[in-house]
């Protein structure tokens, strides 16, 4: 039986990519076949997919850029992502939509999101792009956003550290992780699960589960599904 029939997926856009080349289509197939694997277990899947791979404005050279335009450019990396990953879905054997917060229509379908919750319920993946629509907001706060609407058991957190520590453990060496908290104890602690405006969002909505792990092994998002107690559960 499923630990969560309903799931939030937030994969970062350097988990597509490798070296200088802005998409590795071997992880690409692989994040594909792994996500058909957890369509086994939870099926109904949302992802939101961020755009490191090919934009991290506002920072190193960009740093001068308006920030609306920096921040809309990353929107339209994230929408670029989510059709890569759309059709290596489809690819595998997954009925794959993508549904844009910015409306695209001859790329995508605009979000909305009684359509996307009864896609979600036909087994179809959803892939969330263009982050809210809305500058001065990531990708966690789009992630928390979409989990809210589509009443999503779990967000998956599949992060470059393995759960929520006491400090930052590459920095501290005495830093403990966290297996389990609340979401107010979080908060109080000043932990850093996901973006500030993201885990608010959680907290005040209710949200029933966060889990955050490491993404080293891409086969622990389907361990993670199939109950294993890896990283950190963070919840009301």
């Amino acid at each position: 039986m499923a630990t969560y029939r309903r799931v939030m997926l937030k994969l970062s856009g350097e988990a597509l990519k490798s070296g200088s080349d802005l998409f590795d289509f071997d992880k690409v197939r692989e994040m594909a076949g792994i996500i058909r694997d957890m369509h086994e277990v939870s099926p109904e899947i949302g992802i939101v997919i961020g755009a490191g791979n090919i934009w991290r404005g506002r920072q190193g050279p960009s740093a001068s850029m308006d920030a609306v335009t920096a921040d809309q450019m990353g929107m339209l990396g994230t929408v670029i992502n989510c059709l890569c990953v759309a059709d290596a879905l489809r690819s595998a054997g997954l009925d794959a939509v993508v549904m844009s917060a910015v409306d695209m229509d001859r790329f995508c379908e605009p979000f909305n999101a009684m359509t996307a919750r009864r896609y979600l319920s036909e087994g179809k993946v959803v892939l969330f792009a263009a982050g809210s629509g809305n500058p001065f907001f990531s990708t966690d706060t789009a992630v928390a956003l979409r989990a809210i609407e589509m009443r999503s058991d779990v967000i998956l957190m599949a992060k470059n550290i393995d759960g929520v520590y006491t400090a930052d453990p590459r920095q501290d060496p005495t830093a403990r992780l966290i297996p389990d908290i609340t979401y107010t104890e979080a908060l109080r602690l000043g932990l850093k699960v996901m973006d500030a405006s993201a885990f608010q969002l959680c907290l005040d909505n209710h949200v029933p589960c966060i889990r955050v792990f490491a993404l080293s092994d891409p086969r622990n998002l389907v361990r993670v599904l199939e109950g294993d107690p890896m990283g950190t559960v963070v919840h009301p």
